[in-house]
């Protein structure tokens, strides 16, 4: 995509810059766009985790990655329903595809969304032979009725270890969500949109950095003695 095509009214184009793949990238990386996937957290016609999802999309695709928003609306809750379900298997092919991850979530009862987590949910570790989330690259944002809390992040960030991804340091927390988009769902200049900014930047960074070494930065030696038995099982039974 072309970046001049994307619509960033609030962008500073002089203090904006391209990510370079050569200054991040492995040395046998094919060069192909990083592919990202973005989960948010709330099915309100007017979602404000939906909007700076969006937002974090149009910054994405301007960086060079390949953005896919999946929209939650019809996925049902985890183990209510075969895993075959169209939603179900939509999400999993998308986790399969992506090299990284946006998870946008608003905080509620001072906690992030069950929208949100029923789709993580429905992601598992393991998918035949495929780990659908290890190694990959994550960032975080959540945003607030009220005040800034961090909440949110700070669970996502503790699932984000569990589901094995790479969770970038930086951040975004959103206070008073409803009064940082105007009447089209564009997202306001203020500090908070430059943070979303520095957030989707470092993204695209560590996804270039990592998704040509991430098999190698993620082998296990518990997983290779359990590949091993696997196999040694299978030649004494004479299936190999």
């Amino acid at each position: 995509m072309d970046p001049t095509s994307i619509d960033l009214p609030n962008i500073d184009a002089a203090q904006l810059h391209p990510v370079d793949p050569a200054l991040y990238a492995a040395p046998d990386d094919d060069g192909h766009p990083p592919r990202i996937l973005i989960l948010y957290g709330s099915l309100r016609d007017r979602s404000y985790s939906r909007l700076a999802a969006e937002e974090a999309a149009r910054l994405l695709a301007w960086f060079g990655a390949e953005v896919r928003i999946f929209d939650p609306a019809g996925l049902p809750l985890p183990d209510a329903t075969a895993d075959d379900h169209p939603k179900v298997a939509e999400l999993r092919d998308l986790a399969r595809w992506s090299e990284g991850m946006v998870w946008s979530s608003p905080e509620r009862h001072g906690a992030m969304s069950s929208v949100l987590k029923a789709q993580i949910d429905w992601i598992p570790l393991s998918l035949g032979s495929v780990r659908p989330t290890q190694g990959k690259t994550l960032a975080l944002m959540q945003v607030c009725g009220g005040s800034q809390s961090f909440n949110a992040v700070n669970q996502m960030r503790i699932l984000g270890r569990w589901m094995r991804m790479v969770t970038i340091p930086n951040q975004s927390s959103m206070p008073k969500a409803w009064d940082e988009f105007d009447a089209a769902g564009r997202m306001r200049l203020s500090p908070l949109y430059l943070r979303i900014v520095d957030v989707m930047e470092e993204l695209v960074k560590f996804t270039l950095m990592t998704r040509g070494r991430a098999v190698a930065l993620t082998d296990r030696y518990s997983e290779r003695v359990e590949s091993a038995e696997a196999l040694s099982k299978r030649v004494n039974q004479g299936q190999v």
